[in-house]
């Protein structure tokens, strides 16, 4: 597709929880209300890639759009839930780090006074989702898959981008939205369909490394009358298809 909206690099971290009975639990925000992108909606932890991510990437050798985007996945989860992923050593305490970075404090010089690094390898990439419709702000959010590091400290709200948190099942949260208890938007609603398919973290990068990366696109078409809001069938979500009438679009 061509000639498309101008979109706004980001990404985005869905934390694995295994557990030994039951499927894995997943980390999810409920955004404040008052945000203009997807306002109350629950998300996966995430945001913009801004300045600072590609800095800190080329400081670590690795000057590409993606380790910036992997950067900016571990930046905003350890901003909006206080969870370190992706850094070595794991700080024991990560209160002043994410405080540092809720100041202002570039990510580079918040992590040189941990005395820890970021390791932007750990984070499997599952998915690039880029709306073509220009309805709302547009995002150009990469989807990355990490697992909860043993003995992380409890995931706790920001209290300014978002308003709740839960540990959750992919199944539980699609149930939710389903009775109304709950606002998911159409890609995170698609992701989740295809994460309730999985028994753990490692069954889910099996997965996401047997389809081809490929950004995708969703569009409009009329099927049987009604317009619905598609999306590929060939990489590995189970629903390609919802009622335009029914899809939230942020």
């Amino acid at each position: 597709m061509t000639d498309l909206p101008p979109a706004i690099p980001a990404a985005t971290l869905v934390i694995f929880r295994d557990r030994d009975i039951g499927p894995p639990e997943l980390l999810m925000v409920e955004r404040a209300q008052a945000m203009a992108f997807a306002g109350g909606a629950l998300v996966f932890p995430g945001g913009r890639i801004d300045p600072g991510d590609h800095a800190l990437a080329a400081l670590i050798g690795r000057d590409d759009d993606e380790s910036a985007a992997r950067v900016a996945a571990i930046r905003e989860t350890l901003e909006e839930a206080g969870i370190a992923i992706g850094l070595d050593p794991i700080p024991a305490d990560v209160a002043p780090l994410r405080a540092a970075l809720h100041a202002g404090t570039p990510f580079a010089a918040a992590l040189a006074a941990t005395g820890s690094r970021v390791i932007p390898e750990i984070l499997e990439p599952f998915s690039r989702w880029r709306p073509a419709q220009a309805h709302a702000r547009i995002f150009d959010t990469r989807f990355y898959l990490a697992r909860l590091p043993r003995g992380s400290a409890p995931a706790s709200v920001d209290a300014t981008e978002n308003s709740r948190l839960l540990w959750t099942s992919a199944t539980d949260v699609l149930a939710d939205a389903d009775a109304g208890r709950a606002t998911i938007i159409f890609p995170t609603r698609r992701n989740l369909e295809r994460l309730a398919r999985f028994t753990g973290f490692d069954d889910a990068v099996a997965d996401a490394r047997l389809h081809p990366e490929r950004t995708v696109i969703p569009w409009i078409e009329t099927r049987g009358g009604v317009a619905h809001l598609c999306i590929p069938e060939d990489l590995g979500y189970p629903v390609t298809a919802e009622r335009l009438s029914d899809a939230v679009r942020g």
